[in-house]
């Protein structure tokens, strides 16, 4: 199948250019202009007058079918792709999770196993490791060999993945050895333990209180923390749905120093806030780790984003139904399943948030969005670039559009939206994955099993 996509603006990274773009198969064979020359050669033509053209999206950092809290996150692999796709994400990254006390193995083949045949695009994992011991440190050799080249821990939820800090720094030592990364979840769980507790002893039992009592001097500290260890064992680190302005400080001054310090933000940081939490249990809709914080945080996020302190933004995409799973959390916000929907709404509330409103350039839209992530994880030169050679992950991208996010029209499988009625301008009119259109007038016109797992490479060279 060869496709001619004439007469766009053509975004990267690095630059935008008016341009065609030439797909054969599965790969940009050209970009240029007066590609048109290849009309007659080719099986399809895509008009792409007065629209963008942009590597798809890669979204990091998602929670397909996740077991949490006595439930699991709605959408599967399937539902959660074809939503992706529909945002203009060609790529996501979910996080295969290793039950306490089994191998690392046995929760890498259970998400193959859920994954494999089922997404609407290609994917690849992390490694969530809830048991760091002499047996998964060896087995993280394995997983990078296979591709599954990163390693998510946790200073917080003690009791089910919580490590502490030697066995963070094993971790970090491998990964010194492997070429793996780290990704740290930096929150001190075990102080906001003991403030939760005396919160719900107060009878401050409301959703509200979740974002109350998780500090973000919490998260500061925490991310002061494995920074700190990381820098200990030489290797690189990467934080995890950064929501506080005491986690990007130290970030910040940890690449001051020359240390190579990551970190990603998520869409919920930078458009709610705990405000948004405090409608009685409504304020269920909102309950993540960490939480939404004050609206005066959001400023220092997008500042973070135009100077490069923060390198990504990704979803944190794990979405549980408000009146079904949301309900477990009545009486106790404890108990609330803790995620928010978003991987199809990232792309347009960045465009609008960001590029509209004048906070970042189309160029900057895409390195946090597809760029930084393919370098990051093991991608580059095959995502995250419309450039001969990259697979054609490839969106026409109306910058004009104007649409209302709604969970009546969404594709997500969950029953609420955190952006109810939120107006974006922006929007995925065509989208290709790997050449082939599976996103086109609204309709998703892809295959059940047309995703391919990615098997990524060791991300050595890392430039603060």
């Amino acid at each position: 199948m060869r496709t001619l996509i004439t007469n766009g603006t053509v975004v990267n990274a690095d630059g935008s250019q008016q341009a065609d773009v030439l797909v054969d198969g599965e790969t940009i064979a050209a970009v240029g202009r007066g590609l048109g020359a290849f009309v007659g050669a080719v099986d399809r033509t895509i008009d792409a007058t007065g629209k963008l053209v942009i590597p798809g999206g890669i979204d990091v950092h998602t929670h397909m079918e996740l077991p949490f809290g006595g439930t699991f996150a709605k959408d599967t692999f399937e539902s959660g792709t074809v939503a992706a796709a529909h945002g203009g994400t060609t790529t996501i990254i979910d996080f295969a999770v290793q039950t306490r006390g089994r191998s690392l193995r046995e929760g890498l083949d259970a998400w193959h196993a859920k994954a494999e045949g089922n997404c609407a695009i290609d994917y690849g994992f992390h490694m969530i490791m809830s048991d760091v011991n002499e047996s998964t440190i060896a087995e993280m050799d394995t997983l990078v060999n296979e591709g599954v080249t990163d390693f998510k821990l946790f200073t917080a939820y003690p009791g089910v993945f919580f490590s502490d800090d030697g066995a963070i720094f094993r971790a970090m030592q491998r990964t010194e050895k492997n070429g793996g990364l780290i990704l740290m979840h930096a929150e001190n769980g075990l102080a906001i333990d003991v403030v939760a507790e005396q919160a719900v002893g107060a009878g401050e039992t409301d959703p509200y209180y979740h974002g109350v009592v998780r500090y973000p001097i919490f998260e500061g500290e925490a991310t002061h923390r494995v920074i700190r260890l990381a820098e200990a064992a030489g290797v690189p680190v990467y934080i995890v749905h950064l929501s506080a302005r005491d986690a990007l400080n130290e970030v910040r001054a940890a690449r001051d120093r020359g240390t190579a310090a990551f970190a990603e933000t998520c869409p919920q940081y930078l458009f709610l806030s705990l405000e948004d939490m405090g409608n009685g249990f409504e304020g269920a809709k909102f309950v993540c780790s960490p939480p939404l914080r004050p609206a005066d945080h959001q400023a220092e996020l997008w500042t973070g984003l135009a100077k490069d302190d923060l390198q990504v933004v990704a979803t944190d995409h794990c979405p549980f139904d408000f009146h079904d799973q949301k309900q477990l959390g009545q009486g106790d916000f404890r108990k609330v399943p803790n995620g928010l929907p978003g991987v199809e709404d990232r792309m347009d509330l960045l465009h609008d948030g960001g590029v509209v409103a004048g906070r970042i350039s189309r160029e900057r839209w895409v390195e946090i969005t597809s760029a930084a992530p393919a370098r990051l994880f093991g991608l580059a030169g095959r995502k995250g670039v419309v450039a001969v050679g990259a697979d054609a992950d490839l969106v026409v991208y109306d910058p004009q559009r104007r649409h209302t996010i709604s969970a009546a029209t969404h594709h997500m499988d969950v029953d609420y939206s955190c952006y109810e009625g939120r107006t974006v301008q922006g929007g995925s009119d065509v989208v290709l994955s790997r050449g082939r259109v599976v996103i086109e007038d609204g309709r998703y016109v892809g295959s059940k099993g047309h995703g391919r797992f990615l098997r990524r490479a060791v991300a050595r060279a890392y430039h603060v």
